[in-house]
């Protein structure tokens, strides 16, 4: 029985160690969705020149960009070591880059079009 009590007690311990920086990573995670969620709409809304569909696109890109750094920013605040994914983020970016090459500057010269609109 001795046991039983020393498990719940370490247990209590971690938990009262851990939940003010688990709670602070709650409340950071749901102030930047909020805070991405309305840079988006102004990022949107600072394009309005643009075309709808570029401009749906590179809103898109923005918002996709910054929660991954909320929720790598989010897990460095638990605990959890970030460096390897962002190791992976930077492979992945650079596999997705060269194996795209030639797509992509077909896409840059598209975007270009959309932007200026020569035609």
């Amino acid at each position: 029985m001795d046991k039983i009590q020393i498990y719940a007690e370490n247990i209590q311990a971690m938990a009262l160690s851990y939940l003010p920086s688990f709670l602070m990573a709650i409340v950071v995670l749901v102030i930047g969705w909020w805070l991405i969620g309305r840079i988006g709409k102004a990022a949107s809304m600072g394009m309005s020149k643009l075309d709808e569909s570029l401009r749906s696109f590179i809103r898109s890109i923005i918002m996709v960009v910054l929660k991954v750094l909320l929720l790598i920013s989010v897990a460095g605040m638990i605990g959890i070591q970030t460096t390897s994914f962002i190791a992976i983020i930077g492979a992945a970016g650079l596999a997705v880059g060269l194996a795209l090459q030639g797509t992509l500057a077909n896409f840059a010269g598209g975007v270009l079009i959309l932007m200026f609109k020569p035609y």
